[in-house]
C-alpha cells in the first residue's frame, strides 16, 4: 500500500530568515495522523536565508542527518567540530546523552537548501558523535546509493554516514525516463521523499516535495518523469 503525503499537506513554519515544511509534527505544528512512520520521526525541508540560521541549541538521544540540495550549511557543535556541508555531502549527528549545535547559512547571497531528517535511535544514552562524507559519484548518475546506513553495515558502505538505527537512506538524482528498482526484506516499511522533480512510484505520481509512505511491499519502481532527486528509506 502506498500512501501519499503531498506537498502542500505538511506543516510549515515561516520566519524572516526559515522557510520550513515539516512531513511530521514539528515544533508547533501538530497532526495527530502525522507523528512519526516507524523510527523516522521528521523530515523538514528547510530554506534557510542567506545570513540566517540556527542558534545555538541542544539535542538528545535522536540520529540527526542533514542532506544539502542546494547553497552550504556552517555547522558547529559541543563536540569541537566545525565544517562547511555542501550540496552532494551528508552529515550525521548522534545526539546521545547530549549535544549543542549551531547551523547557519554559508552565504550571505545565496539561500541554503536542505532536508533535516531525524530518526529515533535503538538505544539511548548513547555517546554523542559526529560524521560527514561525500556521496558517491553513482548518486548523481541514475543510481540510489546508501547514504546513511545501520553501524552494523558500516564496514560495507565506507562512503555511507553510520547511524544507530536498522534504518538506511538512499538517495540518488535520476535523469527523465531512468527507471530504477530497489528491492526490501518483507515486513520492513519505506518512505520516499522527492526532493526535486517528478516520478513515479510504482505506477503512482510523486511531484516535487511530496512522500509516499509504503508497506506491504517488497519492490519499489521509481521512473523519473523530470530531472529529479529522490531519497528512499527502507525502515523496520
Amino acid at each position: 500500500m502506498i500512501t501519499v503525503r503531498k506537498a502542500d499537506e505538511r506543516g510549515r513554519t515561516k520566519l524572516a530568515w526559515l522557510d520550513s515544511w515539516h512531513s511530521f509534527s514539528f515544533g508547533d505544528y501538530r497532526d495527530r495522523a502525522h507523528v512519526s512512520f516507524g523510527p523516522l520521526r521528521v523530515i523538514n525541508e528547510d530554506v534557510i536565508a542567506p545570513g540566517g540560521g540556527f542558534a545555538p541549541h541542544s539535542h538528545r538521544d535522536m540520529e540527526i542527518v542533514t542532506y544539502i540540495l542546494s547553497g552550504a550549511l556552517v555547522h558547529e557543535d559541543s563536540l569541537g567540530n566545525g565544517s562547511k556541508i555542501l550540496p552532494g555531502e551528508v552529515q550525521r549527528m548522534s545526539a546521545g546523552t547530549g549535544i549543542t549545535h549551531s547551523e547557519f547559512n554559508a552565504s550571505d547571497s545565496e539561500p541554503c537548501h536542505l532536508l533535516q531528517i531525524w530518526l529515533h535511535p535503538h538505544r539511548e544514552d548513547r555517546k554523542p558523535s559526529y560524521e560527514q562524507k561525500r556521496l558517491p559519484a553513482e548518486a548523481a548518475h541514475g543510481v540510489l546509493v546508501p547514504v546513511a546506513v545501520p553501524e552494523t553495515e558500516a564496514a560495507k558502505h565506507p562512503q555511507a554516514v553510520a547511524i544507530g538505527q536498522d534504518a538506511t537512506i538512499y538517495a540518488g538524482k535520476l535523469a527523465p525516463g531512468a527507471d530504477t528498482k530497489l528491492t526490501f526484506t518483507p515486513g520492513r516499511r519505506c518512505w520516499i521523499q522527492l526532493a526535486k522533480g517528478k516520478v513515479e512510484a510504482n505506477a503512482i505520481a510523486l511531484d516535487e516535495g511530496d512522500g509516499a509512505a509504503i508497506t506491504g511491499e517488497n519492490l519499489i519502481s521509481l521512473k523519473a518523469r523530470t530531472p529529479s532527486e529522490v531519497l528512499v528509506f527502507d525502515l523496520p
